[in-house]
């Protein structure tokens, strides 16, 4: 008679697994990011405890920096968005057409344009980005407020206003100034 070994056997569903929710492709035209928001707020809609605030703006920010600063805002230049539910949060990546240069974040709070990535850095849970020869895709991760309820350490904001107080007060107490200075979480070096 078999009998199974014992600590060997797996159950199904006890092992949740990342899911592709959604993606889209949009030209790299500045009009087409009102879609990409539309995108993320209707992909969103059902998920429940993920600041869909947050996703939106930082997608909205992405997507406009991929089509200002890399080949996706040439004639016939596109911008994927991907959204994929992962345990306890979402994955959204953002791939664009490539560029010679590499995403910065911008250490001055008080410049007149440059904020996405810094946004970004602040917003998110984790953030990144991949380079191949065909493009770069820059990657952000949004926790559930189960998570943030449970985490060790600081709590985060619960709303994008209280995300944009925070993100100044730090930002005016501690501004990043070398890539030391940086959170270990980000792949981008400050200018």
């Amino acid at each position: 008679m078999d009998t199974p070994a014992e600590g060997r056997q797996r159950t199904s569903g006890t092992r949740q697994r990342a899911t592709i929710m959604g993606s889209v492709t949009v030209p790299g035209r500045p009009e087409h990011v009102s879609g990409t928001r539309a995108f993320i707020t209707r992909t969103l809609a059902g998920l429940s405890g993920v600041d869909c605030d947050a996703a939106t703006l930082l997608t909205s920010e992405l997507v406009t920096n991929a089509i200002q600063h890399t080949d996706s805002g040439g004639p016939g230049g596109t911008v994927t968005v991907v959204i994929i539910g992962v345990p306890g949060g979402i994955l959204i990546e953002v791939v664009d057409d490539g560029s010679a240069g590499t995403p910065v974040v911008k250490g001055d709070l008080y410049a007149a344009e440059g904020h996405g990535l810094f946004l970004v850095q602040q917003l998110a849970a984790q953030w990144g980005y991949l380079r191949d020869p065909a493009g770069t895709t820059v990657w952000f991760h949004l926790v559930t407020a189960d998570e943030l309820d449970g985490a060790d350490g600081p709590a985060r904001p619960d709303t994008i206003d209280g995300y944009l107080a925070a993100a100044t007060a730090v930002a005016a107490c501690t501004p990043a100034s070398s890539p030391e200075q940086m959170p270990a979480t980000s792949s981008s070096q400050v200018t």
